[in-house]
Parts: structure tokens; C-alpha cells; sequence
């Protein structure tokens, strides 16, 4: 029997909304782009809510900030620092949305606002590019990388409710950069070395601790990937999903070579996420550690040159341009142990992976009832 309308429509949600957009055809990724692209537009449209007030403020969009901020300039910073949690919450909220409707307005409404505030920072000068951009998302939308950023940046919101648990295993490294914080030469490193070159390291660094984590992770779904449907025992736990009145076929259908690379990455970044975002949070508490703690003569002491504001992307803020630095150096650390005990730790796994392998198994039982029952469609 076909398969009604309503429930492959709403599987096709599911898929997308679980970062696999690579199992719907191409007509399906197609459908419904402008709704689906709200939480984006609308967390760009707060974006360049963001930039109109900056411009209000300071009579620019470039932040240029001496060392004692006036007024304006300390309300700046407060917006600065609240731009991130803002764009974020507004993205989830609108993703929250289910009518149809309302996301089609929601689109709408965000995609007026961004040209609206583009015209008033810049006077109209870049509204061709704001446009450009408005029209690209839902592209993205399209082809499925909005799909799975769309999850990626889920994922990584979810990730802070496990962060207290992580920190207590990265507990060891966070003593170790403690040290490494106090240590003159890697400050007068900080102060000497350029941020492209600085992140060259970081990349470095990063890179390396990606491909032990990645050839680990890689290892444990393999078995998977050539046989997507030996899971009988995870099938209950499709009740209340579009894919609870679909039955199992008697053979799965090989995963495709776009399903391969969509599953693996779903798998990676998770992964990753979980260790960026203790290395990140652990970079934050320094930072701060460092606001409270340094004064001109002691960074003088530290890096043998006077305080130098920082720079953050395009703006200059008065934060020690050393103390940015370390804090990235201490976070790349973090990042590299935390990686190595993700591949060596089988607490770790059992406690972050293993749940992660179950979902991923599921899914590629939801994903073979799925193509058993539009087979003829």
C-alpha cells in the first residue's frame, strides 16, 4: 500500500531534523525551502540587529575600543557579549515553530529585517550582498547542509548540559594548564607570535587530535555501514515515530555513497562537538581568570612589552592581546587531551559514544523501513 502523504512527510522531518538529509530524494530536500530556512534567516536577521545597534551607539559597525571605554563603549561590549546567546536563542526559538505558516512568516519577517538594518548600518551600500545571502540559505537548504549544520549547531547547544561531567574528566588537563598559564614563556610566546601564525599552530594541534578521534570513531561504525539493518532490538523504540506503522524489509538496501559520508560525518561531529565545547568552556575560565588576575606590570613582567588591546575578528577591544592568545593556546590544549582520552578512555565511550552508536543504529532501521515503503512511490 502507498505510504499516506502525511506520514512520509513527516518522516522526511525526522530525517532532516536528525542530520541525514542524504536518505530523502532529491525532490524532498527540495520542498518547503523557505520555511525550513526560518531558524537561519531569523538567526541572521538578529545578527544585523546586533550591528544596527552597535551602529547606533558608536556611529559604526567597526568597534574600536581604547583602553578606558566610555559610556557608549561599555554598552558595546554588554551587546558583544550577549550577540551569541541572542542569535542562538532566537534560531531555537523560531525552530520551535511548526505551522507552516508561521514559518513562512518568520522567513519573511527575518529577511525584511536583515535588509532593513543593513540599509541603516551601511546606508544601502551592501543590501545587493544582504540579499545575495538571504537567497543562498535556502540553497544550502536544498542541497542538505542546512540539514545537518542545523543539527551540528543542535548538538552543540545540547552539549552544555554535559559539559559539568566532561570538565570533571578534562579535570587533570585543567590542572596542567593551570601551570602552563602561569608560565612566562608561553606568555611571551602569546605576545611575539602573530594570530596567523598562532592559528596556523592551533591548527596544527587540532588536526592531529581530529584524526586519532576520527579514525577511532571510524572503526566502531564501519561494521555498520556494510550491514545498515541487523537491529531488531532497536525497533521498539521507533513507537510514536512516522516509521512505527512501516515494516522491515526482508533485505536493506546497501547504504548509498552520499548515505556513507552523511553518516559518518553525523558520527564525527558529534564527536568533535562533545570535545569542542569543554576545550572552548575551559578557554572561557581562563579568560576570565586572566581579566581578574592580570595588571600592566605583572603582563609587562610576563611578555617583556607594554599591554597591547586585542583584537577579536574585526573589532579592538580592551583585553590584552596576550591574554586572547594564551586563552586559544590553553583551549587547543584541551581540545588534544580530551581527544586522546575519547580514543583510550572506555568510561568515556560507554558513557558519550556508546548512546551515540544506539542512535545511529536506529536510525538506520527507521532509514531501511523508510525506502522499503516508498520503493514505488
Amino acid at each position: 500500500m502507498p505510504t499516506p502523504a502525511s506520514t512520509r512527510r513527516a518522516a522526511e522531518r525526522w530525517f532532516l531534523a536528525n542530520g541525514l538529509p542524504s536518505v530523502l530524494p532529491g525532490r524532498a530536500r527540495w520542498r518547503g525551502l523557505w520555511p525550513r530556512s526560518a531558524p537561519v534567516l531569523a538567526g541572521y536577521a538578529a545578527l544585523m540587529i546586533v550591528g544596527m545597534v552597535i551602529y547606533l551607539l558608536v556611529g559604526t559597525i567597526n568597534v574600536d575600543i581604547d583602553r578606558e571605554p566610555t559610556t557608549a563603549e561599555w554598552i558595546v561590549l554588554g551587546v558583544l557579549a550577549a550577540c551569541i546567546p541572542f542569535v542562538v536563542l532566537t534560531g531555537w526559538l523560531v525552530a520551535r515553530l511548526r505551522s507552516y505558516r508561521a514559518r513562512v512568516a518568520a522567513s519573511t519577517v527575518a529577511a525584511v529585517v536583515a535588509v532593513v538594518c543593513d540599509s541603516i548600518n551601511d546606508g544601502g551600500t551592501y543590501v545587493a550582498t544582504t540579499a545575495l545571502g538571504l537567497l543562498i540559505v535556502p540553497l544550502l537548504t536544498a542541497t542538505g547542509i542546512g540539514s545537518v549544520l542545523g543539527w551540528a549547531l543542535r548538538l552543540a547547544v545540547s552539549q552544555f548540559a554535559a559539559v559539568g561531567q566532561l570538565m570533571l574528566r578534562a579535570l587533570p588537563v585543567v590542572l596542567l594548564t593551570v601551570l602552563v598559564f602561569f608560565n612566562s614563556p608561553v606568555w611571551l610566546m602569546a605576545a611575539s607570535v602573530t594570530r596567523a601564525r598562532l592559528w596556523l599552530a592551533l591548527l596544527f594541534l587540532g588536526s592531529i587530535a581530529a584524526v586519532f578521534l576520527v579514525t577511532s570513531t571510524l572503526e566502531r561504525i564501519r561494521p555498520m555501514l556494510g550491514a545498515p539493518n541487523p537491529f531488531e532490538t532497536h525497533t521498539h523504540e521507533l513507537a510514536g515515530t512516522p516509521f512505527e506503522s512501516m515494516n522491515d524489509p526482508p533485505t536493506a538496501e546497501p547504504l548509498t555513497l552520499r548515505e556513507r559520508f552523511n553518516v559518518v560525518f553525523v558520527v564525527i561531529v558529534s564527536q568533535l562537538a562533545q570535545v569542542l565545547t569543554v576545550a572552548v568552556v575551559t578557554a572561557l575560565i581562563f579568560f576570565v581568570f586572566g581579566l581578574i588576575l592580570l595588571n600592566p606590570e605583572l603582563l609587562a613582567a610576563w611578555t617583556r612589552n607594554p599591554m597591547s588591546d586585542g583584537r577579536l575578528l574585526w573589532m579592538t577591544v580592551p583585553v590584552p592581546n596576550a591574554l586572547i592568545q594564551v586563552t586559544l593556546f590553553l583551549g587547543a590544549l584541551t581540545f588534544m587531551y580530551l581527544s586522546a582520552r575519547a580514543v583510550s578512555d572506555g568510561e568515556y565511550r560507554s558513557r558519550f559514544v556508546d548512546p551515540l552508536i544506539d542512535d545511529l543504529k536506529l536510525t538506520l532501521v527507521a532509514r531501511s523501513r523508510y525506502r522499503a515503503a516508498t520503493a514505488g512511490e
